[in-house]
């Protein structure tokens, strides 16, 4: 019989960006809905400023994500250039060197050198990249991948308290958007941890905390700046 296994190590680049965007997206737009509708404003200056965060906080994401990723690949590709000259200069100091991290994850000395040797043989630029950079295919940054999964998913994300808002009565807005925007989120965090492979309500109750935390903070303000341009 065939075995299988199934890993998840697969998800990590585009999963993070994935739940980064869209908890970004709930938390902040209802964050600043709430913040803008208990200072007194209108529904139609509150959705004009939910469509205006929606736009702006989904380009912030995109280019906040690829920035940030393509230093990490430019970091791996000077990292792989300088293995690659080193490997053409020193190959027993780089073949000693691939011996000494077998040794220190528990191999003989003997089968240490035996498997540098193999994989020397193999690919060499890829078994140090793997083990001595700890860099492979499955996890090596991805510029664009990362921000249009950050962008798209911030959208998302996004529209839905801005829909809350668009479609709840208006004397109870910060309620609705309040209470459908911790579901949300309790949602997303139960979906990433399972997509993780940990703990629903782990992923769940640490993602809630800190919307609470946010939407508190924002309708405080929204309120004392109410009060006093009232």
């Amino acid at each position: 019989m065939r075995h299988f296994e199934f890993h998840r190590s697969h998800r990590i680049g585009w999963l993070r960006a994935a739940v980064l965007g869209a908890n970004d997206g709930i938390v902040s737009t209802a964050s600043l809905l709430i913040g803008v509708a208990s200072a007194g404003a209108s529904q139609q200056t509150l959705i004009i400023t939910g469509l205006a965060g929606l736009v702006s906080g989904a380009m912030s994401m995109a280019a906040g994500e690829y920035v940030s990723v393509s230093s990490q690949a430019d970091t791996e590709t000077a990292d792989i250039a300088r293995e690659t000259e080193e490997l053409a200069t020193q190959p027993e100091h780089e073949l000693d060197e691939l011996t000494g991290i077998y040794v220190k994850r528990g191999l003989t000395p003997d089968l240490a050198r035996q498997v540098a040797i193999q994989f020397t043989k193999h690919d060499a630029l890829g078994a140090h990249a793997r083990d001595e950079l700890g860099i492979s295919e499955i996890i090596s940054a991805r510029p664009v991948q990362a921000a249009l999964a950050s962008a798209a998913t911030f959208a998302v994300g996004a529209a839905l308290p801005l829909l809350v808002a668009w479609f709840a009565p208006y004397d109870k807005g910060v309620y609705y958007i309040a209470a459908t925007s911790l579901i949300f989120l309790a949602a997303l965090g139960g979906l990433a941890a399972n997509a993780g492979g940990a703990k629903l309500w782990q992923g769940a109750w640490r993602v809630t905390f800190w919307g609470v935390l946010a939407m508190a903070a924002t309708a405080a303000v929204g309120h004392l700046f109410g009060v006093a341009v009232g």
